[in-house]
């Protein structure tokens, strides 16, 4: 398994395009990938839109991305790398 964190840089946060985009990314890989938020007791999954949108993560948020499997290293440097880029915003 593999961790980093990374700071939400989206203006508006994790609302439904870039939740969308998040997901899009992450469905590619078949390395089961999660991410944790606020008091890192809460987690969410990268590959359900509602899950993340239930996060409700808003701009400067930090969270910690997990990816577990196969294409893990690849799987979390292509989210953290499309997070970086501000998801399509």
């Amino acid at each position: 398994m593999v961790s980093q964190k990374v700071v939400i840089k989206n203006p508006t946060g994790l609302h439904l395009r870039p939740a969308g985009i998040l997901c899009k990314e992450a469905m590619q890989f078949k390395s089961h990938i999660t991410f944790s938020y606020r008091d890192k007791e809460n987690t969410a999954n990268a590959k359900s839109v509602l899950s993340v949108l239930g996060a409700c993560v808003k701009c400067g948020d930090e969270v910690e991305f997990f990816c577990e499997g196969e294409d893990e290293e690849e799987a979390l440097k292509t989210l953290i790398l499309a997070i970086e880029n501000g998801l399509g915003e």
